[in-house]
């Protein structure tokens, strides 16, 4: 394969095509920064590709998960012992999701989170055009986890190296360690995530050693979807069951000259200036 990436990278493609034509059929992929932020965030691409013949999800999770909390089965587990465990699960996830192609750069968060390692932008670069996606979910800039944001960045900046022509189309962050209900409505894109459900529960679930090992990401997720599509309108009934959020990062790739701070700070002000007009009217 004629694709350069970091010795300690690993592809799998479950269905066993060859990795050129796993990556060659993408039509939407997921950049994150751990095993299991994919499943959390990058649903709604998961779920508009399962199952169609003409579609193909493909996963990309940038660091090797080696400083994951861990309790009760896994408390003894060494950090090499949880990465293995954290691979071992999303290969599961990435056959049941049937994703089109699986890619795990196994960088350490530090590493991730140095701004002058150009490697991570390298073979995030690469990635992007040998798969050629449509599509790209990744994290939101808003996130409160510093792993999650130096991933976004780093994605931006390895979109802006490549021409215009080899950019993808639309580029969304997604929800993991801060939800997106503070945007306001209008600035949301809503993505309804009602079908398959099961299937959303199941894929979280597959991550055993961080739902049993202490974190009920299963749950949370679901309450999470269920909570959006319940409080998104308030004075009118449920048009779904399960919605995702997520911020339309597309601009940034469009215009490399946009400040990738000030692009988030605009949705917080303009949050800021709705909740200040409201209490304003009721004065």
């Amino acid at each position: 394969m004629s694709l350069k990436l970091n010795e300690n990278a690993e592809i799998y493609v479950f269905d066993g095509v060859s990795e050129d034509e796993a990556f060659a059929r993408t039509t939407c992929m997921g950049v994150s920064a751990h095993q299991d932020d994919i499943e959390l965030m990058c649903w709604a691409g998961i779920l508009d590709c399962f199952g169609k013949k003409d579609k193909w999800f493909s996963a990309v999770v940038v660091t090797d998960g080696a400083g994951s909390p861990r309790t009760g089965l896994y408390s003894d587990y060494t950090d090499e012992e949880m990465m293995a465990v954290r691979r071992l699960e999303q290969k599961k996830a990435a056959f049941v999701g049937e994703y089109g192609s699986l890619a795990m750069l196994n960088y350490s968060s530090r590493e991730v989170k140095t701004p002058e390692n150009e490697a991570v932008c390298e073979d995030l670069k690469n990635l992007i055009l040998s798969a050629r996606p449509e599509v790209i979910f990744t994290h939101n800039l808003a996130d409160k986890h510093d792993t999650h944001v130096a991933v976004a960045v780093k994605l931006i900046n390895a979109i802006r190296r490549l021409p215009k022509a080899d950019r993808p189309k639309k580029l969304y962050g997604g929800e993991v360690w801060r939800s997106l209900d503070w945007v306001n409505d209008s600035e949301k894109t809503v993505f309804d995530v009602t079908a398959h459900q099961n299937m959303a529960a199941s894929l979280v679930s597959l991550f055993d050693s961080q739902v049993a090992g202490g974190k009920r990401y299963d749950l949370a997720t679901q309450g999470r979807r269920t909570a959006n599509a319940t409080y998104f309108e308030s004075h009118g009934t449920d048009n779904a069951e399960s919605l995702m959020y997520a911020i339309d990062m597309t601009p940034l790739i469009e215009d490399d000259s946009l400040d990738i701070a000030e692009f988030i700070n605009k949705y917080i002000d303009s949050f800021k200036n709705d909740v200040n007009d409201r209490i304003k009217k009721m004065i």
